[in-house]
């Protein structure tokens, strides 16, 4: 059965291709690759955020408050509408990352964001879980703001489950057709050759792991994916504003 409560910290680390190639190869001698990474290079991963008309749920998380949250659902891949996937709940206090999902087909999964209503409770479902994203939709109006997806290589620690890294790349979204059965295209968030690796454990990082993060010089640094696809969307109708006003 797959972990659907996860509580845990999490860094980040943004690099370009020889620092992720310098570094992947050094874990490689403590950490195992993700079994959907064995035979495949990367896997995708697809995402849908929900926020309310006026942006507050991301507005509030980019404010860098004490305690935030999102809801999105996750699948992995290009689901059709009877797959599986992940209707999540994440939420971070004083640095400490809980979330909790429950698995869905696609089409509950919509039903149940969309009115609140809990589908019928079937033997893949969390209903403890269920009832926490019951009272998050009771909190909020929302919507799916946007769609994000990215290819992911995945390792975890040997002898350990509780450390997990993650290399993501070729981050792209779209706020139209936000809906995961449409397809993975979207709007590039970062350039060519850029990787954010993040470090997810329950409690510290080993030594080995801290020692090679500064033989190597890398850095932690804030970034959201959605965060980041917020400003850039602003960005850009800034940009299409001032240039209308120009004609």
């Amino acid at each position: 059965m797959a972990i659907e409560v996860f509580n845990r910290y999490e860094s980040k680390y943004l690099m370009d291709s020889q620092s992720f190639q310098d570094i992947y190869n050094r874990l490689l001698h403590y950490m195992e690759l993700d079994e959907y990474n064995r035979n495949n290079q990367f896997y995708s991963i697809s995402n849908i955020y929900y926020d309310t008309p006026q942006h507050s749920i991301i507005r509030n998380s980019l404010s860098k408050p004490k305690y935030r949250e999102k809801l999105r659902i996750r699948a992995y891949g290009v689901p059709k509408r009877d797959a599986k996937v992940y209707v999540e709940l994440k939420k971070k206090v004083f640095g400490l990352v809980n979330k909790r999902r429950t698995a869905m087909k696609l089409d509950e999964a919509y039903e149940f964001v969309r009115t609140g209503a809990a589908p019928e409770f079937m033997s893949y479902m969390n209903k403890q879980v269920i009832h926490e994203i019951q009272y998050f939709l009771q909190r909020y109006e929302l919507q799916p703001a946007v769609y994000l997806a990215y290819d992911r290589i995945a390792m975890f620690c040997r002898g350990n489950r509780d450390l997990r890294i993650t290399f993501d790349t070729n981050i792209r979204s779209r706020r139209e057709d936000v809906r995961l059965e449409d397809g993975d295209h979207g709007e590039s968030l970062m350039a060519p050759g850029l990787w954010l690796m993040e470090v997810k454990a329950e409690k510290t990082v080993p030594v080995w792991l801290a020692h090679m993060l500064s033989e190597l010089q890398m850095f932690r640094t804030g970034f959201s994916k959605y965060g980041n696809e917020y400003r850039m969307n602003i960005r850009n109708e800034q940009q299409i504003k001032e240039r209308l006003q120009l004609c």
